[in-house]
This record gives structure tokens, sequence and C-alpha cells, in this order.
């Protein structure tokens, strides 16, 4: 009898054991001063968006479902800014929320009632005409001019602007969704795509793999698809879809070249949507599709680099994220070190290096610029209280470049290479801030090797150490000495310039002397037109020079306004209008400025707006 009684107790407290609730332990994330989630309490894990995009209100209304971890938690709180939230379940029955105080960076946290059980909640809501991550376009500001176009951007902290979400990069979470839009326009996103119009404007997408808020994606319009190969291709508006294809021809040379340096293409396709000319940046690496600017399609594929880089962040912010934005150089830094190494497998070293160069001097350029703030040449930053956009500037991108190349040049590239696929590999589809990233490279690298390197200095103090990188370049040379040869003759051997890269002329354009002359700014033009050019680089770099240097020859008031007015890529907008504030010549800036801001996304109107000290009233 006791053996049966004790049998009889063991399986009581089995059956008991077995019928307690069994929680999945939620990982530990780290305090993130961009966002109101608190994910150690609640996190979102799945979302399923259906939404309804209207472009006679110009709103997206709808709802998005999540799936989420929850450890007993009675709240769950997601990023909103600029939203109407209309309703809020959990579980599928009606619940009880509110929105906390807003804040001008970070909007409102949307805080939701709960309970410990809870495994889900739906967010029925719609966007605002002040929601800042939507583009919508008229038509006459697209390239065919004929239907309205929609474009999003997240990065940094922008998706919380068109979808209620836990915005940080450090939350990775899957989607499907289902969007519908006019039937004579074509919605895709950063996930599984369609390569043909549906006939009633419904689409579904559905991202498999976990990424970060930031990266979810959407544009809607009169585009068409045409393949490069099974995994590669583009999306553009009829009149661009011949041009983006054969500039961006070599994308599935980029992928193959990627994939032999650090490991499979984990994404399985790579395509390139190019976006009218208002997109404010050069591109953004949004899962499975790029977004791109029309800005690079220059005619000779000389500005491509800029695909190799949104490729390379299938590996590098993708694939492997910083989990805050203090963290941003881990994505830059990393992506431009592998945008120079597909760069040099596909068209040599020189051709890498004439980048690097130029990337070394913009971030000179920067390093001058925050004379007055040097914290902010860090790698490392500290931006709580500030807008992470502060932070995306070259010190991420050329600083972080110059660290890994110095660190590649100091142990040796097959050492480095080995290192950085068993980076990728180890922390695949997780995030990562930069005291992890120095453990790691400590234990398999440095330590592994008995290699003493200077990390610290280089992450956590400003500027740049002495045991930098030296980036040379033979082409760079050659265009020095034309121009040595300008200034002591006053003119331009044509026969040198023949055949340069874009890379030669904007070093060229960049490096004249501080007091050179109007009238060399004349023959200048005369001889090569670049008041004209149709690349859009070489015509930034020019337009900088002449408003430098007060030329006004070749009808270039008119063209730099025209410029200004069209394209709206932020660096490129910024450079120009920033020489006009710097030679104290803002009132021409303002007056430009004033017919076309309209025609920016957000991003580039508030980076403007506080250049110019522009009165939105």
């Amino acid at each position: 009898m006791k053996k049966i009684a004790l049998v009889l107790g063991c399986l009581i407290l089995l059956i008991s054991s077995c019928s307690k609730k069994q929680h999945k332990p939620i990982p530990s994330y780290i305090e993130e001063p961009h966002s109101f989630s608190q994910p150690n309490e609640a996190v979102i894990t799945h979302m399923d968006l259906d939404i309804n995009v209207n472009f006679d209100n110009e709103i997206i209304q709808g709802k998005a479902s999540y799936l989420i971890e929850n450890n007993e938690a009675s709240q769950i709180i997601l990023d909103s800014k600029f939203l109407t939230i209309e309703n809020v379940q959990a579980d599928g029955k009606d619940t009880t929320f509110s929105l906390g105080n807003f804040d001008e960076q970070l909007g409102n946290p949307l805080k939701i009632d709960i309970n410990k059980s809870t495994k889900q909640i739906t967010v029925f809501y719609k966007t605002t005409h002040k929601t800042e991550a939507l583009q919508w376009l008229k038509p006459q500001q697209t390239a065919d001019k004929v239907h309205p176009f929609l474009f999003t951007q997240g990065q940094a902290i922008l998706t919380r602007t068109w979808i209620p979400i836990q915005d940080s990069p450090q939350i990775r979470i899957t989607y499907n969704a289902k969007v519908h839009v006019p039937s004579q326009l074509m919605a895709v996103m950063s996930a599984e795509n369609p390569k043909t119009k549906t006939s009633d404007g419904h689409y579904t997408f559905k991202m498999t793999q976990p990424i970060s808020p930031y990266l979810i994606a959407l544009a809607v319009g009169d585009i068409e698809y045409k393949a490069i190969s099974n995994r590669t291709g583009i999306y553009a508006e009829k009149s661009m879809v011949e041009k983006a294809h054969y500039e961006f021809s070599d994308m599935e040379n980029m992928v193959a070249s990627a994939e032999a340096l650090y490991g499979t293409y984990a994404w399985e396709q790579f395509d390139v949507i190019v976006l009218p000319p208002s997109f404010p940046f050069g591109g953004m690496e949004n899962p499975r599709l790029t977004f791109a600017t029309p800005t690079v399609i220059a005619g000779d594929k000389s500005l491509t680099s800029l695909i190799a880089h949104e490729l390379a962040h299938s590996w590098s912010g993708n694939l492997v994220t910083n989990a805050t934005w203090d963290d941003f150089w881990l994505n830059e830094g990393f992506t431009v070190y592998f945008e120079m190494r597909i760069m040099e497998a596909l068209y040599g070293k020189d051709r890498a290096n004439m980048l690097a160069r130029i990337g070394r001097q913009d971030l000179e350029e920067e390093i001058a610029g925050f004379k007055e703030s040097p914290e902010d040449t860090k790698l490392k930053l500290n931006l709580k209280g500030r807008n992470p956009d502060d932070g995306m500037n070259s010190i991420a991108y050329d600083k972080g470049y110059l660290f890994l190349r110095t660190l590649e040049e100091t142990v040796g590239r097959e050492k480095f290479d080995t290192f950085l696929k068993s980076y990728f590999k180890k922390h695949a589809f997780s995030t990562i801030n930069t005291e992890k990233f120095v453990a790691f490279l400590n234990k398999n690298l440095l330590e592994k090797y008995s290699i003493t390197f200077n990390t610290d200095e280089w992450i956590y103090n400003a500027g740049i150490p002495d045991n930098q990188a030296i980036i040379s370049s033979d082409k760079f040379e050659t265009v020095e000495k034309t121009i040595q040869q300008f200034v002591k003759t006053n003119m331009v051997d044509e026969a040198l310039t023949k055949g340069w890269t874009t890379q030669e002329w904007v070093h060229f354009v960049r490096n004249f002397p501080s007091d050179i002359k109007t009238e060399h700014l004349t023959m200048i033009d005369a001889a090569f037109n670049l008041t004209n050019s149709n690349n859009s680089y070489i015509a930034m770099v020019w337009y900088e020079q002449a408003i430098n240097h007060d030329y006004h020859g070749n009808n270039i008031d008119a063209k730099i306004e025209d410029f200004l007015i069209k394209v709206g890529r932020r660096w490129y907008v910024s450079t120009i209008y920033k020489a006009f504030k710097r030679n104290n010549k803002t009132d021409a800036a303002l007056a430009i400025y004033n017919k076309a801001r309209s025609n920016y996304h957000s991003v580039t109107a508030n980076t403007i707006d506080d250049l110019l000290a522009f009165n939105k009233d």
C-alpha cells in the first residue's frame, strides 16, 4: 500500500507539474533610449498587417496583429507617432489602452492592457498627414507622370509613424501582410514580392526571416519588374526599367562575389526598386528589396557601388544588426568595408581604393564639422535624448571602414576574412552591441593570434588614431598632376581626362585650389560642360564649387535650382545648401528651398529645416 501511495503521489506531482504553464524564456534585451517598449516584460515576435492604401486622402488604414512572448506582464508597450489608434484587442477581445505623453523625437508610448496569459494583440489604426515615414507623390513628381506613388522610409525610428510597433532594432520579427491599393498600381514590400500586377489591387506578402522593424518597407506605384537572374531583378516605372536594368546588370555577379567572401546569401531574392528622385537616401537595404535613388543611374555603371553597399547590408545590418542606434557603426562601417571588397573583386583594387579615398576625404570634412562636438567623432555614440539620425554620417561609415581596414592590414587579410565569416555566421539573425563585438573580436582574432591592437582608441576615442591605414590610388595621383598642370598653365589637357571614371572627375573637382579664379571655372566648364553633366554626383560637387567661388556662367544658377527642386537625396541637397550657407548666401538658398521643400521626404526636409533655420509656420 505504501508503494502504491508513493507511486500515486509521484503521478499527481508529475501531472500537477506538467499542468503548470511552461514559459518560454524571453531573450534579455538591453536598454534602448529610442523606444518606449519594454521587451523584457512583453515582446512582439510576429506581425500580421492588413492595410488599405488610400491615395485620395493620403492615409493608410487597417490593423496590425502581433504574436507576443509574455513574461506574465499586465501591459505591453508599442511605439506610436502621429497615428490615430482606433481600437485595440487582446486575444480577440477589446481591451483598454492609452497613449502616454508625446515626445518630439519618440512619439507616444501606446500602453495596452493584457494579462499574464495574453498571446496576441491587434491594433486598429490609421496614419495622419503628419506621418513622417510616408511620402505621397503626385503623378507629376514621378518619372512617368501618370499615376501617384507612395514609399516608406523606416530607418531609424520612423516605422512607428506608419505602423504601431516596438520600434527598436534589437527586436526582430517575422511578418505577413495584406495590402490593398488602386488596381492600376502594384505594391511591393521588404518580403516575398509579386512580379506582375494583380487585377484587383490586392497583394499578399510574407517575410519568414526575422528582421528589425526599421526594415519593414512598402512602395506602391505604376511599376514593372525585369529579371537580371533567377534571384536578382529590377522594379521601376516604365520609362526607367530598361535604364535601370542596364545600370544594375552586374547585380548577380555582385551577389556571387559577396557569397565567395563571407558566406551564402540568406534572403533568397535580391531585387532593387528605383524610386522617384525624392527618395532621401542613395539606397535603403530593405531585405529582399533594396530601395534606390535614380541619381545613381549615370548610364555607365559608374555609381553602382551603391548597389554593392546595399547588398553588403544583407550580411552587416540585416543579418547581424546593431542592437541600438548608438552602435550604428556596426551596420555601416562593416558594410562599407564589405562594399569595397565586392568592388575590388569585380572591378579591381584601384577602383576600390578610389572609392575609399573619396570616403577618407568625406571623413576629414565630417571631423572638421564636429570641431565643437568632438564626442560625435567616436564610433560608439551616446544619442540618448537626440534624434538617431544625428549619428548617420561619415563617422559611422568611413571611420568604421578605416578601423576595419586598419585591422585587416594589421592581422592580414586571410585571418581577417576567416574572422568576419565566423562573425556573420555566429550572430546571424541576431543583434549585437559594440561591447559584445569587442569581446568577440578579442577572443576570436586578437587573443587567438596574440595580436596587439588599439581597439578601444578607435571605438571609444574621438578623432582618428595615428596607426590608420594609408589609402593610395595611382589614378588619383594622375588627377592631381592634371590639377597642378592647370594651375601652372591655365590649360587642361583633355587627352589626360579621356576615359576618366566618375570618381576621377569627383576627385578633380573637389580638389581645385582654394584660390581658383572664376575665369578658370569658366574655362573648365567650356571644356567639359560640367554644369550640364548627366551624372548627378559630378553635378553635385561642381555646383558646390560654383557656389564657393561665385561662378555664374553657363546658366548654372538655374541648373542648381532645378537640381535642388527635382532631387531629394539628402546627401546631395544638403551639400549644396551647406555651400550656400557657408558662403553667406542663405537668402538665395531659402528662395530655392521654398520651392523645393514640398518635393522632399521628411528625412531630407528636417535636415534642411535645421540647416537653414527654416520657419515651417
